[in-house]
Protein backbone atom coordinates (compact mmCIF):
# COMPACT_ATOMS: atom_id res chain seq x y z
CA UNK A 1 0.00 0.00 0.00
CA UNK A 2 1.26 3.22 -0.88
CA UNK A 3 1.20 6.68 0.57
CA UNK A 4 -1.33 8.07 -1.97
CA UNK A 5 -3.67 7.02 -4.49
CA UNK A 6 -5.63 9.35 -7.25
CA UNK A 7 -8.99 9.02 -6.46
CA UNK A 8 -12.02 10.30 -8.24
CA UNK A 9 -15.79 10.58 -6.80
CA UNK A 10 -18.56 10.39 -9.60
CA UNK A 11 -22.29 11.85 -8.89
CA UNK A 12 -20.21 13.72 -6.35
CA UNK A 13 -22.66 16.41 -5.46
CA UNK A 14 -25.91 13.70 -4.64
CA UNK A 15 -26.21 12.41 -1.36
CA UNK A 16 -24.15 9.54 -1.57
CA UNK A 17 -20.96 11.48 -3.42
CA UNK A 18 -21.14 14.04 -0.92
CA UNK A 19 -20.97 11.39 2.10
CA UNK A 20 -18.50 9.46 -0.27
CA UNK A 21 -16.08 12.53 -0.12
CA UNK A 22 -16.71 12.85 3.75
CA UNK A 23 -15.75 9.14 4.34
CA UNK A 24 -12.99 9.63 2.69
CA UNK A 25 -11.60 12.26 4.78
CA UNK A 26 -13.19 10.42 8.13
CA UNK A 27 -11.24 6.97 7.63
CA UNK A 28 -8.03 8.85 6.45
CA UNK A 29 -8.33 7.18 2.69
CA UNK A 30 -4.82 7.95 1.08
CA UNK A 31 -5.46 10.03 -1.36
CA UNK A 32 -2.74 12.02 -3.35
CA UNK A 33 -5.29 13.43 -5.40
CA UNK A 34 -9.18 14.25 -5.34
CA UNK A 35 -11.56 14.69 -8.42
CA UNK A 36 -15.31 15.42 -8.03
CA UNK A 37 -17.50 14.67 -10.87
CA UNK A 38 -21.30 14.96 -11.92
CA UNK A 39 -23.40 16.13 -15.17
CA UNK A 40 -22.81 19.54 -16.71
CA UNK A 41 -25.57 20.90 -14.31
CA UNK A 42 -23.65 20.29 -11.39
CA UNK A 43 -20.11 22.85 -12.57
CA UNK A 44 -18.60 24.61 -10.75
CA UNK A 45 -20.46 23.94 -7.70
CA UNK A 46 -17.81 23.28 -4.13
CA UNK A 47 -17.21 20.51 -1.85
CA UNK A 48 -14.53 20.30 0.70
CA UNK A 49 -12.07 17.67 1.47
CA UNK A 50 -9.18 17.70 4.24
CA UNK A 51 -9.90 21.81 4.29
CA UNK A 52 -9.22 22.41 0.50
CA UNK A 53 -12.00 23.72 -1.98
CA UNK A 54 -13.09 20.85 -4.61
CA UNK A 55 -14.25 22.44 -7.77
CA UNK A 56 -16.75 19.58 -9.53
CA UNK A 57 -16.06 18.79 -13.11
CA UNK A 58 -18.15 17.33 -15.73
CA UNK A 59 -17.96 14.10 -16.36
CA UNK A 60 -16.68 13.29 -19.87
CA UNK A 61 -15.23 9.94 -21.05
CA UNK A 62 -11.75 11.06 -20.94
CA UNK A 63 -12.48 12.20 -17.19
CA UNK A 64 -11.20 9.56 -15.75
CA UNK A 65 -7.66 9.00 -17.32
CA UNK A 66 -4.40 8.41 -15.00
CA UNK A 67 -6.93 8.10 -11.92
CA UNK A 68 -6.73 5.24 -10.18
CA UNK A 69 -9.88 4.46 -8.12
CA UNK A 70 -13.32 5.91 -8.84
CA UNK A 71 -16.31 5.46 -6.51
CA UNK A 72 -19.35 6.19 -8.65
CA UNK A 73 -22.82 6.84 -7.75
CA UNK A 74 -24.50 8.86 -10.61
CA UNK A 75 -27.14 5.91 -11.19
CA UNK A 76 -27.19 2.95 -13.30
CA UNK A 77 -27.13 4.75 -16.92
CA UNK A 78 -23.87 6.87 -16.16
CA UNK A 79 -22.24 3.70 -15.01
CA UNK A 80 -23.31 1.34 -17.67
CA UNK A 81 -21.55 4.04 -19.93
CA UNK A 82 -18.88 5.28 -17.64
CA UNK A 83 -17.79 2.48 -16.05
CA UNK A 84 -15.94 -0.06 -19.11
CA UNK A 85 -14.69 3.18 -19.99
CA UNK A 86 -13.02 3.63 -17.03
CA UNK A 87 -11.91 0.12 -16.35
CA UNK A 88 -10.07 0.27 -20.11
CA UNK A 89 -7.92 3.36 -18.60
CA UNK A 90 -7.02 0.89 -15.58
CA UNK A 91 -9.02 2.57 -12.99
CA UNK A 92 -11.10 0.57 -11.04
CA UNK A 93 -14.65 1.21 -10.10
CA UNK A 94 -16.69 0.84 -7.14
CA UNK A 95 -19.45 1.42 -8.67
CA UNK A 96 -23.00 2.24 -6.48
CA UNK A 97 -25.57 1.50 -8.97
CA UNK A 98 -27.57 -1.91 -9.73
CA UNK A 99 -26.31 -1.45 -13.08
CA UNK A 100 -23.48 -4.01 -12.54
CA UNK A 101 -24.31 -6.14 -9.43
CA UNK A 102 -25.95 -8.96 -10.62
CA UNK A 103 -23.07 -9.53 -13.38
CA UNK A 104 -21.47 -12.47 -13.32
CA UNK A 105 -17.99 -11.15 -13.95
CA UNK A 106 -18.38 -8.68 -11.83
CA UNK A 107 -18.03 -8.77 -7.83
CA UNK A 108 -20.79 -7.21 -5.53
CA UNK A 109 -18.88 -7.11 -2.26
CA UNK A 110 -19.78 -6.27 1.99
CA UNK A 111 -16.22 -5.96 3.08
CA UNK A 112 -17.48 -7.62 6.11
CA UNK A 113 -19.11 -10.89 4.25
CA UNK A 114 -16.97 -11.71 1.51
CA UNK A 115 -13.69 -9.49 1.06
CA UNK A 116 -12.47 -12.32 -1.52
CA UNK A 117 -14.44 -11.62 -3.71
CA UNK A 118 -12.91 -8.37 -4.50
CA UNK A 119 -9.97 -10.29 -6.27
CA UNK A 120 -12.60 -10.61 -9.50
CA UNK A 121 -12.32 -6.61 -10.10
CA UNK A 122 -9.82 -7.70 -12.58
CA UNK A 123 -12.75 -9.13 -14.92
CA UNK A 124 -13.70 -5.46 -16.00
CA UNK A 125 -11.84 -3.42 -13.65
CA UNK A 126 -15.49 -2.83 -11.74
CA UNK A 127 -16.55 -3.80 -8.22
CA UNK A 128 -20.18 -3.45 -7.46
CA UNK A 129 -21.66 -2.00 -4.15
CA UNK A 130 -24.99 -3.79 -3.11
CA UNK A 131 -28.44 -2.42 -2.88
CA UNK A 132 -28.40 -0.61 0.73
CA UNK A 133 -30.96 -2.62 2.53
CA UNK A 134 -29.14 -5.72 1.18
CA UNK A 135 -25.97 -4.29 2.91
CA UNK A 136 -26.86 -4.23 6.19
CA UNK A 137 -29.08 -7.58 6.55
CA UNK A 138 -26.52 -9.65 5.19
CA UNK A 139 -23.77 -8.33 7.63
CA UNK A 140 -25.74 -9.58 10.16
CA UNK A 141 -26.58 -12.93 8.47
CA UNK A 142 -23.10 -13.67 7.83
CA UNK A 143 -22.36 -14.75 11.24
CA UNK A 144 -25.35 -16.74 11.72
CA UNK A 145 -25.11 -18.61 8.48
CA UNK A 146 -21.84 -19.35 9.00
CA UNK A 147 -22.45 -20.99 12.45
CA UNK A 148 -26.20 -23.19 11.25
CA UNK A 149 -26.28 -22.43 7.99
CA UNK A 150 -29.48 -20.15 7.00
CA UNK A 151 -32.03 -21.71 4.84
CA UNK A 152 -35.11 -19.16 4.99
CA UNK A 153 -34.87 -15.67 4.99
CA UNK A 154 -38.34 -13.47 5.52
CA UNK A 155 -37.88 -9.99 5.49
CA UNK A 156 -40.04 -6.83 5.81
CA UNK A 157 -38.46 -3.21 5.24
CA UNK A 158 -38.94 0.16 6.42
CA UNK A 159 -36.85 2.75 4.31
CA UNK A 160 -36.12 6.14 4.56
CA UNK A 161 -36.83 8.97 1.93
CA UNK A 162 -32.81 9.07 1.44
CA UNK A 163 -32.79 6.17 -0.12
CA UNK A 164 -34.38 7.75 -2.87
CA UNK A 165 -31.99 10.88 -3.13
CA UNK A 166 -31.86 14.58 -2.56
CA UNK A 167 -35.17 15.90 -4.25
CA UNK A 168 -36.83 12.89 -1.80
CA UNK A 169 -35.38 14.77 1.10
CA UNK A 170 -36.51 17.90 0.20
CA UNK A 171 -40.20 16.36 -0.87
CA UNK A 172 -40.52 14.84 2.67
CA UNK A 173 -39.22 18.32 4.94
CA UNK A 174 -41.35 20.09 2.76
CA UNK A 175 -44.61 18.13 2.62
CA UNK A 176 -44.13 18.14 6.62
CA UNK A 177 -44.18 21.51 6.87
CA UNK A 178 -47.13 22.37 4.29
CA UNK A 179 -49.26 19.32 6.20
CA UNK A 180 -48.75 21.40 9.79
CA UNK A 181 -49.83 24.48 8.39
CA UNK A 182 -52.55 22.66 6.93
CA UNK A 183 -51.82 23.32 3.35
CA UNK A 184 -52.20 20.97 0.43
CA UNK A 185 -49.53 18.99 -0.49
CA UNK A 186 -48.53 17.87 -4.19
CA UNK A 187 -46.42 14.64 -4.55
CA UNK A 188 -43.38 14.88 -7.11
CA UNK A 189 -40.91 12.22 -6.22
CA UNK A 190 -43.09 9.79 -4.98
CA UNK A 191 -46.48 8.45 -6.33
CA UNK A 192 -48.83 9.68 -2.86
CA UNK A 193 -47.81 11.90 0.04
CA UNK A 194 -45.10 10.19 2.17
CA UNK A 195 -45.03 12.81 5.21
CA UNK A 196 -47.11 10.91 7.41
CA UNK A 197 -47.73 7.94 5.49
CA UNK A 198 -46.19 4.56 4.38
CA UNK A 199 -46.21 2.67 1.17
CA UNK A 200 -45.19 -0.97 -0.05
CA UNK A 201 -43.65 0.43 -3.21
CA UNK A 202 -39.96 0.92 -3.85
CA UNK A 203 -39.10 0.50 -7.58
CA UNK A 204 -41.30 -1.17 -10.11
CA UNK A 205 -43.64 -4.05 -9.97
CA UNK A 206 -42.13 -6.91 -11.31
CA UNK A 207 -44.38 -9.84 -13.14
CA UNK A 208 -43.55 -11.70 -10.22
CA UNK A 209 -45.60 -9.21 -7.98
CA UNK A 210 -42.96 -8.32 -6.35
CA UNK A 211 -41.04 -4.95 -6.70
CA UNK A 212 -37.35 -4.78 -7.92
CA UNK A 213 -36.66 -3.54 -4.80
CA UNK A 214 -37.62 -7.04 -3.00
CA UNK A 215 -36.20 -8.84 -5.80
CA UNK A 216 -32.87 -6.99 -5.53
CA UNK A 217 -32.45 -7.91 -1.81
CA UNK A 218 -33.20 -11.85 -2.77
CA UNK A 219 -30.75 -12.09 -5.34
CA UNK A 220 -27.96 -10.05 -3.85
CA UNK A 221 -28.26 -11.40 -0.87
CA UNK A 222 -27.66 -15.02 -2.66
CA UNK A 223 -24.90 -14.20 -4.61
CA UNK A 224 -22.76 -12.21 -1.50
CA UNK A 225 -23.62 -15.13 0.47
CA UNK A 226 -22.61 -17.58 -2.08
CA UNK A 227 -25.58 -19.35 -1.11
CA UNK A 228 -28.01 -19.77 -4.35
CA UNK A 229 -29.78 -21.94 -2.60
CA UNK A 230 -31.02 -19.61 0.32
CA UNK A 231 -34.92 -19.68 0.34
CA UNK A 232 -35.40 -15.57 0.93
CA UNK A 233 -38.71 -13.13 0.28
CA UNK A 234 -38.75 -9.95 0.84
CA UNK A 235 -41.77 -6.95 1.27
CA UNK A 236 -39.89 -3.34 1.20
CA UNK A 237 -41.76 -0.37 2.45
CA UNK A 238 -40.85 3.70 2.28
CA UNK A 239 -41.45 5.71 5.42
CA UNK A 240 -41.10 9.20 6.60
CA UNK A 241 -37.78 8.97 8.45
CA UNK A 242 -35.08 11.11 6.43
CA UNK A 243 -32.13 8.61 7.43
CA UNK A 244 -31.93 5.18 8.28
CA UNK A 245 -33.84 1.80 7.03
CA UNK A 246 -35.01 -0.14 9.69
CA UNK A 247 -35.29 -4.62 8.70
CA UNK A 248 -37.53 -6.92 10.58
CA UNK A 249 -35.95 -9.73 9.44
CA UNK A 250 -37.05 -13.93 10.55
CA UNK A 251 -34.44 -16.75 9.52
CA UNK A 252 -35.04 -20.21 9.70
CA UNK A 253 -31.45 -22.26 10.25
CA UNK A 254 -30.59 -25.76 9.67
CA UNK A 255 -28.90 -26.18 12.87
CA UNK A 256 -30.87 -24.42 15.92
CA UNK A 257 -29.48 -21.18 17.11
CA UNK A 258 -30.74 -19.77 20.78
CA UNK A 259 -31.24 -16.17 20.56
CA UNK A 260 -28.43 -16.48 23.81
CA UNK A 261 -25.82 -18.05 21.02
CA UNK A 262 -27.22 -15.96 18.39
CA UNK A 263 -26.26 -12.39 20.24
CA UNK A 264 -22.67 -14.00 21.35
CA UNK A 265 -22.18 -14.56 17.77
CA UNK A 266 -23.48 -10.95 16.94
CA UNK A 267 -21.10 -9.40 19.43
CA UNK A 268 -18.06 -10.32 17.86
CA UNK A 269 -19.33 -9.48 14.01
CA UNK A 270 -17.19 -7.12 12.25
CA UNK A 271 -19.08 -3.83 11.66
CA UNK A 272 -22.13 -5.15 14.21
CA UNK A 273 -23.43 -3.66 17.06
CA UNK A 274 -25.72 -5.62 19.36
CA UNK A 275 -28.44 -2.96 21.02
CA UNK A 276 -30.76 -5.68 22.58
CA UNK A 277 -32.00 -4.94 25.85
CA UNK A 278 -36.09 -4.94 26.04
CA UNK A 279 -36.37 -4.73 29.74
CA UNK A 280 -34.51 -1.23 29.22
CA UNK A 281 -35.94 -0.29 25.81
CA UNK A 282 -32.96 -0.40 24.20
CA UNK A 283 -33.70 -1.72 20.48
CA UNK A 284 -32.36 -0.49 17.34
CA UNK A 285 -33.86 2.69 15.83
CA UNK A 286 -33.01 5.19 12.69
CA UNK A 287 -32.25 7.89 14.38
CA UNK A 288 -29.84 6.46 16.53
CA UNK A 289 -28.03 4.65 13.38
CA UNK A 290 -27.92 7.69 11.33
CA UNK A 291 -24.49 9.02 11.16
CA UNK A 292 -22.96 5.61 12.66
CA UNK A 293 -20.88 3.24 10.69
CA UNK A 294 -22.09 0.48 12.64
CA UNK A 295 -24.79 -1.66 11.59
CA UNK A 296 -27.61 -2.49 14.93
CA UNK A 297 -29.36 -4.99 15.64
CA UNK A 298 -31.18 -6.58 18.49
CA UNK A 299 -34.87 -7.82 19.07
CA UNK A 300 -33.04 -11.10 18.71
CA UNK A 301 -35.38 -13.48 20.20
CA UNK A 302 -36.39 -17.44 19.15
CA UNK A 303 -39.01 -17.75 16.83
CA UNK A 304 -42.37 -19.05 18.54
CA UNK A 305 -44.25 -20.62 15.40
CA UNK A 306 -41.28 -22.83 13.75
CA UNK A 307 -38.60 -24.79 14.70
CA UNK A 308 -35.06 -23.14 14.17
CA UNK A 309 -36.27 -19.90 13.60
CA UNK A 310 -34.86 -16.11 15.00
CA UNK A 311 -36.42 -12.77 14.97
CA UNK A 312 -34.23 -10.13 14.25
CA UNK A 313 -34.54 -6.24 14.06
CA UNK A 314 -31.72 -4.13 12.25
CA UNK A 315 -31.38 -0.72 11.27
CA UNK A 316 -28.29 1.08 9.86
CA UNK A 317 -27.88 4.34 7.99
CA UNK A 318 -28.51 3.78 4.28
CA UNK A 319 -26.29 6.46 2.88
CA UNK A 320 -23.26 5.66 4.99
CA UNK A 321 -23.16 1.81 5.44
CA UNK A 322 -25.49 1.06 2.83
CA UNK A 323 -23.51 3.08 0.55
CA UNK A 324 -20.69 5.24 1.21
CA UNK A 325 -19.52 3.32 3.44
CA UNK A 326 -19.11 0.23 2.15
CA UNK A 327 -18.00 1.81 -1.02
CA UNK A 328 -14.43 3.47 0.90
CA UNK A 329 -14.24 -0.31 2.74
CA UNK A 330 -13.74 -2.16 -0.77
CA UNK A 331 -11.49 0.58 -1.71
CA UNK A 332 -9.60 -0.13 1.35
CA UNK A 333 -8.74 -3.39 0.35
CA UNK A 334 -7.85 -2.63 -3.22
CA UNK A 335 -5.17 -0.52 -2.34
CA UNK A 336 -4.23 -3.09 0.79
CA UNK A 337 -4.85 -6.49 -1.21
CA UNK A 338 -4.42 -5.67 -5.22
CA UNK A 339 -3.08 -2.03 -6.50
Amino acid sequence: MRDGYRVAVVGATGAVGVEMVKVLEQRNFPVSSLRVLASARSIGKILEFRGDTLRVEELKEDSLKGEEIALFSAGGSVSRHFAPIAGKLGCVVVDNSSAWRMDAAVPLVVPEVNPHAVAAYKNKGIIANPNCSTIQMVVVLKPLHDAATIERVVVSTYQSVSGTGMKAIHELEEQTRQLLNFQEVAPKVYPYQIAFNCFPHIGPFLENGYTEEEMKMVNETRKIMEAPEMRITATTARIPVFYGHSEAVNIQTRRKLTAKEARVLLFKAPGVRVVDNPGERLYPMPIEAAGTDDTLVGRIREDLSVENGLDLWIAADNIRKGAALNAVQIAEIMIKEYL
